[in-house]
């Protein structure tokens, strides 16, 4: 059984390698089980096609998302905390695992993701934000609005430091999650303008 998770293993890390660097078409399984170090035969005998090669290493990411995003609603108490700790720990997560990121913005924009994109962890997070708008924390937003602007701000972070090397510091990430909470949270405070 664990040869069986290895040999998959590595042919998700060897595909996720392949499209970062050359895009889905750019992958064809001989090259997958090749980088992979199995044979072709192997590959084909987890995944009869490309698109379930694809569609499953979805799905296994898309699953470790959602483990993210369970731990942190069991581990903090308020509602920000939980904001906080989310949005952390996806980033961390993506600047550690930079080739899923591009997986992903890929195969969002590709043939692939038919239905796909409501998945376990945009639901949750749907969920989540559904939660802050009935307590009156998060403004009346549309919840599709609320994933991108949560989404939207780890990737293009997680981008500014995997891909242009600019570093980004606790005090960075805590001042970006601040300004996000600042403009998603409903408060009572009038707008202030300047004259």
């Amino acid at each position: 059984m664990e040869n069986l998770r290895d040999k998959k293993h590595a042919i998700f890390e060897s595909t996720l390698d392949l499209i970062k660097q050359h895009g889905f078409h750019g992958a064809p399984m001989s090259l997958v089980a090749k980088n992979a170090g199995v044979a072709a035969g192997t590959v084909y005998h987890y995944f009869e096609s490309k698109e379930q090669l694809i569609c499953e290493l979805y799905n296994y990411n898309r699953e470790r998302l959602v483990m993210i995003i369970n731990s942190c609603l069991q581990q903090t108490s308020s509602y920000k905390e939980k904001f906080f700790k989310i949005w952390t720990d996806l980033y961390k997560f993506y600047v550690k695992e930079p080739n899923v990121l591009i997986f992903f913005e890929q195969f969002i924009n590709s043939p692939f993701n038919v239905d796909q994109y409501k998945s376990d962890a945009g639901g949750m997070l749907h969920d989540f934000f559904a939660e802050g708008i009935k307590k009156g924390v998060i403004k009346s937003v549309k919840l599709e609005i609320l994933l991108v602007l949560f989404m939207g701000s780890i990737h293009s972070t997680a981008k500014l430091q995997v891909f242009a090397k600019i570093p980004v510091t606790n005090s960075d990430l805590n001042r970006i999650v601040e300004i996000l909470w600042d403009g998603v949270t409903a408060t009572k405070k009038p707008l202030r303008t300047r004259i």
